[in-house]
Order: structure tokens, then sequence, then C-alpha cells
């Protein structure tokens, strides 16, 4: 039984263990393309003097017409 007990714990520690190991994955290819989607942002509205506050309130201003005007492919499809 003990033995029995031990296996099953062992398998629930490499199971946890590969749960974070895909999180962490996951944490760092997001962190990856936020940091590339800002650098973008930076690269063609030159706003990287800006604020975070002022970028924010700089895309408010165009999201809708950028939106209405986006092309099919780049629609999230829902």
């Amino acid at each position: 039984m003990s033995t029995h007990f031990k296996q099953l714990q062992q398998e629930i520690n490499r199971v946890e263990r590969s749960i974070q190991v895909v999180t962490q994955k996951e944490r760092k290819e997001r962190t990856r393309r936020l940091i590339q989607k800002g650098a973008l942002l930076e690269n063609y509205f030159d706003c990287d003097h800006l604020s975070v506050e002022d970028t924010e309130e700089l895309l408010k201003v165009f999201s809708n017409y950028v939106n209405e005007k986006k092309p099919n492919k780049f629609k999230k499809n829902l």
C-alpha cells in the first residue's frame, strides 16, 4: 500500500510539473508576442516617447476606424 501511494504521488508530481512547464512556456510566448507588438506599435505610430496612458489614448482615437476598415483576414474568427 505504501509503495502504491508513493507511485501515485510521484505520478501526480510529474503531471503537476508538466503542467507548470506548459504554463511557463505559454507565458514566455505571450511575453515575447507582447514585446514584438509593442515594438511594432512604437515603430509605426512613432510613439516611443509617449507614456502608457498616452499610448492608450492614441490607440482609442483610431481603434474604431481600424476595426471597421480591417480586412476579413485580420478579423477574429468566432
